[in-house]
């Protein structure tokens, strides 16, 4: 593999300060998707913990060697999984956590952010605002930046993913990874190729998020002036360029899906799997009913990566109705 950032060295390391709970998160096979998918279907669970998403495992690697350091205190911005997790990892090693986000964020990643501790600051801007406003808190108090992506340890966290689904030892095709800032698709990613170069990563973003597919696709930064989309997790307009770099390694395909589908992906997941997903979450089920002749015949993963979602919302989006006096 050519020059990347990460390191499967680390990357193994990683498993021993993450907190076991973040891992080992069931992998199976969910036969009752695939008469609507019309393939073999396996989910990788990355909700099943405190803070129902993977964001955990880089936040523990962070955390792990702040305290180590003598550290004190750090800051990031987020739109609600990142910060959830920081601020779970920072607590139980006496960092104290600032998350600043949009102020149009989903409410309950904003609560869950504070229930967990964190000093909250909210932009009237979008994520760009919030990383940009994070940076400037970070030089004024002398505290860590956490920048997820460009911190390797938040791709390295992600990446042990990978390593379990190789340990795994399951034959599948294909591993779909929903794509945002990178730190998900280039860790799994990279793993996948240093030990089954043979299953294909496939990363997915929405069409109205797409700044990172276009760069991929493109082999140079993409930006773009604004994001229109209800899967939150993944709206970042500004790729970073040494992620987008381990990305074109790793990649071997970046899709793009309607926000239809997406919808519609969530649906399934409930439907057939029980499972309640953030729109994020749904994408790779979302590419498989976009192009369902592109899988048919083929084992694929599914990354389901954040079940962090205001209900009243989803049972909108997935035509549930209301529960009453709601």
């Amino acid at each position: 593999m050519q020059e990347t950032r990460l390191d499967i060295a680390r990357i193994q390391a990683a498993r021993q300060v993450i907190d076991p709970i973040f891992l080992d998160t069931p992998l199976y096979r969910c036969e009752a998707l695939e008469p609507d998918l019309g393939c073999a279907v396996s989910i990788k669970l990355e909700t099943a913990n405190p803070v129902r998403s993977f964001k955990a495992r880089g936040a523990e690697v962070v955390a792990s060697l702040l305290a180590d350091n003598g550290s004190t205190a750090v800051v990031c911005a987020s739109g609600g999984n990142l910060g959830q997790a920081l601020a779970w990892s920072g607590r139980a090693r006496g960092l104290d956590v600032t998350v600043v986000a949009s102020r149009f964020s989903p409410t309950i990643k904003l609560d869950r952010m504070r229930a967990l501790g964190a000093r909250l600051e909210l932009v009237d801007g979008d994520h760009e605002m919030a990383r940009g406003r994070a940076a400037a808190i970070a030089r004024h108090e002398g505290i860590r930046l956490l920048e997820d992506s460009l911190d390797i340890e938040t791709c390295e966290g992600a990446a042990t993913i990978g390593l379990e689904l190789v340990d795994a030892a399951s034959s599948f095709d294909a591993v779909l990874i929903a794509l945002g800032g990178g730190a998900l698709a280039t860790g799994v990613g990279y793993v996948l190729k240093a030990f089954a170069p043979e299953v294909e990563v496939i990363c997915i973003q929405p069409a109205g998020a797409a700044a990172m597919t276009q760069s991929w696709r493109q082999r140079c930064v993409v930006t773009t002036d604004l994001t229109d989309t209800i899967a939150d997790a993944v709206v970042g307009r500004c790729p970073i360029p040494a992620v987008l770099n381990d990305l074109l390694l790793v990649a071997d395909d970046a899709v793009l899906v309607q926000e239809a589908s997406i919808i519609a992906g969530m649906r399934v997941l409930l439907q057939d799997a029980g499972l309640v997903v953030e729109p994020s979450a749904a994408l790779g089920v979302a590419a498989v009913l976009e192009d369902s002749d592109r899988f048919a015949g083929r084992h694929v993963v599914t990354i389901v990566c954040g079940s962090n979602v205001d209900m009243d919302v989803y049972r909108r989006w997935v035509g549930i109705a209301p529960i009453q006096g709601s």
